[in-house]
């Protein structure tokens, strides 16, 4: 069954890599898209998907949202040109000639409405602000959505922000918890499970040779030199939010445990984003709290085939 998935995020790299998985991936419908703020500004991110909805012929009636411009903490984001590129994009700048239609963010509750029958999947593959939002303004609502699919968090491992925060936990804890409170059916793709989900040069060479994922390359390249400049002994460079796409579908490619789990929202102090789950069973059963699921590892050769064969088009 092909999943209908809406789709929250922060279009730079990764974010872009995820969009031309899902298009040449038969098994998931993209039935709306929020640009939200994070890896780049939201205007930017807006121009990154019309760029690559055009690029790669997504159709012409899936909604482009404007999501959140800032955080629920009220502060101005910080961006990462560093990591993503000027624009999001790495070394490709989009040209400003779109003319496409921008949808209310209320639209979003059209589009649950809609699909509600349909097991309506949400991921949210950047800052957690828009879907926290969703919760505040529409709590009922949400609970017509069958799955909730989110990248962020560390565990027991370094951050990438800080020495314990991920990003999109960091940019927007508030927002995290409110999200961990009120969903139901939550699976958490945390860095653990991300960073092992490595796209190597040669990796990139073989799919480019098909010519499917057109900007693939350069972009992964300059993601590559990041990546490798950090870390010299990294073999490629991590596709998070590909990851995240793929567990709408591929449970078995992943090693999960589920935890109660919170995220600590101090602003000041090194802590800020740190994602803590509770692993102590009787703490866990004497005060009721909810679980979500925590991929806390992948199989990488499961990863390996299933973004070959996608990114080639051989399945």
């Amino acid at each position: 069954m092909v999943k209908k998935v809406l789709l929250f995020g922060d279009i730079g790299i990764d974010d872009t890599v995820a969009l031309i998985y899902a298009r040449l991936n038969q098994e998931i419908e993209i039935v709306g898209l929020i640009a939200d703020y994070g890896n780049v500004s939201r205007e930017d991110a807006v121009s990154n998907i019309y760029y690559v909805m055009k690029l790669f012929d997504f159709p012409q009636e899936i909604p482009v949202i404007l999501g959140a411009e800032i955080p629920l903490t009220g502060e101005q984001p910080t961006y990462y040109p560093e990591i993503h590129g000027e624009r999001g994009l790495g070394p490709i700048i989009p040209k400003e000639d779109h003319e496409l239609k921008i949808e209310n963010f209320l639209e979003i509750v059209k589009i649950i409405e809609k699909y509600k029958d349909d097991e309506l999947v949400i991921v949210n593959i950047g800052r957690l602000t828009s879907l926290a939002t969703m919760f505040i303004l529409y709590k009922e609502l949400m609970k017509n959505v069958k799955e909730f699919y989110i990248m962020g968090g560390a565990f027991w491992i370094p951050g990438n922000v800080t020495t314990v925060a991920e990003a999109n936990f960091h940019g927007d804890p508030f927002a995290v918890n409110i999200v961990l409170m009120y969903a139901t059916n939550v699976t958490i793709i945390p860095l653990n499970a991300t960073q092992k989900a490595i796209v190597t040069p040669g990796m990139v060479d073989y799919i480019d040779s098909f010519g499917k994922t057109k900007i693939l390359k350069p972009l992964m390249e300059y993601y590559t030199r990041f990546y490798k400049g950090r870390d010299p002994s990294l073999l490629g460079s991590p596709v998070h939010d590909a990851l995240t796409l793929m567990a709408t579908i591929y449970s078995d490619m992943f090693i999960y445990e589920s935890y109660p789990v919170t995220v600590v929202d101090k602003l000041e102090g090194p802590a800020r984003g740190q994602s803590i789950a509770e692993t102590r069973p009787f703490e866990s059963l004497n005060n009721g709290q909810k679980t979500h699921r925590i991929a806390f590892d992948i199989h990488y050769d499961d990863f390996f085939h299933n973004f070959l064969s996608i990114m080639t088009g051989s399945k």
